[in-house]
């Protein structure tokens, strides 16, 4: 039986802990380097910034220079300000978890249209979630002669609480996401409704195993070493696939032919093209309810000065302007949610 609170097994544990913490910084730089690309898309200007990617960006780089201080407070030889150091690796590292949430939630309110029902309950499940970090970030640190800077002391049962509500925040995300993809007439065949929810699934699958061994961990109180040992592969592993969300989701606006939402009264095919501008044709076919029932082909064209732009007109065989009896403004407005995403 492993004696857990022996010196020379913690001392073991910190040694497999230092070596776990640089392979971790690692792998995060190698995915922050492969994908330093479509950052630059947006410093450059060739995408448009949107304010969501605010949070995309300070996801990305506050758990990158969480990492970068915790690999100072290991390696470092000569006493420095542990306490400072700690509280600054606390505070990046806590904020990328609750940074990581929130680019799930923001997808989710836009897929809602941004009703204020899903949108307030939401706001005040995120301000409860930072509350709860920013409680986790005390804790005491100090230099130690021949060890270096050293946790001395922390709350694991509140860092306990935090790992369990961001499991149960993402959860309630998904199904949000889930409830208004497959039953809110948002169209469940779209390859666009998939790739949210599927990306929604991975993300809820790998954030709550991660955060669930976190939490296991914490919970268990081996010794200091091991309460703390999962913590930061769990914000990894949020940050990475919540990022890579968003990206995947920005990315979607350059792909190919698409088919959005079908009315009621005739069938839609829509094609995208990429670019700023573009013109989208659709065509409907649908027959006369009159007296004298005459079968009519009617081209709908979308002329797009930007994403953000959209004008619709309806033409008849003979170039005429019509009015569409097949427009349906709630499936329209679902259409256009997916049509041009938040990011």
């Amino acid at each position: 039986m492993v004696d857990w609170k022996s010196a020379a097994e913690i001392a073991k544990d910190a040694a497999a802990f230092d070596k776990f913490m640089h392979t971790l910084l690692g792998l995060y730089i190698w995915e922050w380097f492969t994908s330093l690309d479509f950052d630059w898309q947006f410093i450059s200007g060739k995408k448009k910034f949107r304010w969501p990617m605010i949070f995309y960006f300070l996801n990305r780089y506050c758990l990158l220079f969480a990492l970068m201080g915790i690999a100072i407070a290991l390696n470092v030889t000569t006493e420095i300000n542990c306490q400072g150091l700690y509280t600054f690796n606390q505070c990046f590292g806590n904020a990328s978890i609750g940074l990581a949430s929130i680019n799930l939630s923001l997808r989710t309110m836009a897929v809602w249209s941004q009703r204020w029902y899903i949108v307030i309950p939401l706001v005040g499940v995120i301000l409860g979630h930072w509350s709860l970090l920013l409680h986790g970030i005390l804790l005491k640190a100090a230099w130690v002669p021949g060890q270096g800077c050293v946790i001395t002391s922390t709350d694991n049962h509140l860092l306990a609480i935090t790992f369990i509500y961001s499991m149960v925040f993402d959860f309630v995300v998904l199904s949000l996401t889930a409830v208004k993809l497959l039953f809110g007439g948002g169209g469940s065949s779209s390859r666009l409704v998939t790739l949210i929810f599927q990306d929604g699934l991975i993300y809820f699958a790998i954030a709550f195993l991660a955060n669930l061994i976190a939490t296991v961990f914490m919970l268990l109180n081996l010794n200091p070493v091991m309460s703390i040992i999962a913590n930061v592969p769990a914000a990894i592993a949020s940050t990475i696939v919540a990022c890579r969300a968003v990206r995947r989701l920005s990315n979607y606006t350059s792909k190919g032919p698409e088919v959005f939402a079908t009315t009621t009264q005739g069938s839609t095919l829509a094609f995208r093209s990429g670019g700023n501008s573009f013109m989208r044709p659709k065509i409907s076919t649908k027959v006369s309810t009159t007296a004298a029932p005459a079968e009519g082909v009617h081209v709908q064209m979308e002329t797009f000065e930007s994403p953000s732009d959209k004008a619709y007109m309806e033409y008849d065989a003979a170039g005429e302007l019509v009015k569409s009896d097949s427009y349906d403004p709630e499936a329209q407005n679902i259409s256009n949610e997916f049509k041009r995403p938040p990011y």
